[in-house]
């Protein structure tokens, strides 16, 4: 294999993609606390975070649109839950504790 093949071995824009949703750091919190509580409430979530509601609900967004993590509606909360393995296994890369 030649030095030029090798960016075709990787998914270039998909890292970059997911390595540019984790540099904001409140999305980075964020991500942080679903890792640890999956299934967890945007209320929740807002208060381990620090922010509003509507921080993180759009905050999000971009990961449902890559449905990367999924929003369930349980009564009247929505609860957020990571789907992307590949992230799940970066926030472990970084030392990102479970709940459990």
């Amino acid at each position: 294999m030649a030095v030029a093949d090798v960016p075709g071995t990787v998914d270039v824009q998909g890292w970059a993609a997911r390595f540019d949703l984790i540099s904001d750091p409140t999305r980075l919190k964020l991500l942080l606390c679903l890792h640890f509580s999956p299934g967890i409430s945007v209320t929740r979530l807002a208060a381990a975070a620090g922010v509003p509601q509507t921080v993180v609900s759009q905050s999000l967004r971009p990961l449902r649109d890559r449905e990367w993590a999924v929003v369930e509606k349980v009564g009247r909360e929505h609860r957020y839950r990571l789907v992307d393995e590949s992230l799940h296994t970066l926030l472990h890369t970084i030392g990102a504790p479970h709940a459990h």
